[in-house]
């Protein structure tokens, strides 16, 4: 890992708790919408935002072969391609259905198809096997063309947001429509129960911007297990 990689995750971990704080108070919207879409940018890749700077999920996978991508190394329970694709899965979900009351990327563009997978859930309910499966079988130019078009979606979905939006408590009807498309598998209620007992600004941190970098931070150090 680069000094500059390990101080710009540094700095996405600093900034979360005043992510927070400027989401909560509606006189710095402005400044939470900034900050943001500042963090967002940081954590997609660089053809989400299309601004310069440093991209976190490029720094990972941009140098990695697809064999490396879908190894599971000794010790861990994911590869990078499981992770890459739940995070989009979370993001998609609850950004769209949740957030929005839109369809889900997944489902509007054929994503299915195009990644070559049945998955229609967010994978928290998986054997190792199914995960060991998964990482083979999933087409990864189209995993990430997939995670490219949730993070697209999701900066059009926060600039369509309004102060008064950001403490609006998640409905129950849009979460049981994302139930019944599939989108978390009894096995996982957990999730589902935690983004249901959230607001937008919840949904904003976690999975938006804080799930992301969790989760790039674990495939960082798949990466580095690679042989």
């Amino acid at each position: 890992m680069t000094n500059k990689t390990s101080d710009y995750r540094k700095l996405c971990l600093s900034q979360q708790s005043e992510l927070r704080r400027l989401l909560e108070a509606p006189a710095q919207f402005e400044a939470g919408m900034q900050l943001f879409f500042k963090q967002h940018a940081m954590l997609h890749s660089a053809k989400v935002s299309k601004t310069p700077g440093w991209s976190y999920e490029d720094d990972i996978l941009d140098d990695m072969s697809e064999a490396q991508v879908r190894r599971i190394p000794p010790g861990c329970e994911h590869s990078v391609a499981w992770l890459i694709w739940h995070s989009a899965r979370c993001e998609d979900i609850t950004l769209n259905r949740l957030v929005a009351g839109s369809p889900q990327v997944l489902l509007e563009q054929d994503w299915l198809e195009r990644m070559q997978v049945p998955n229609r859930d967010t994978g928290n309910a998986m054997s190792a096997d199914e995960i060991t499966r998964f990482s083979a079988a999933i087409d990864i130019p189209a995993l990430r063309g997939y995670r490219a078009a949730v993070g697209r979606r999701t900066r059009q979905v926060v600039r369509a947001l309004q102060p008064c939006d950001l403490k609006q408590p998640v409905s129950a009807a849009r979460l049981q429509q994302a139930l019944d498309e599939g989108a978390v598998l009894p096995a996982a209620h957990e999730i589902s129960d935690y983004w249901g007992s959230r607001n937008m600004v919840g949904l904003l941190l976690m999975p938006a911007t804080r799930h992301n970098l969790v989760h790039l931070n674990e495939a960082l150090t798949i990466k580095q297990k690679r042989a």
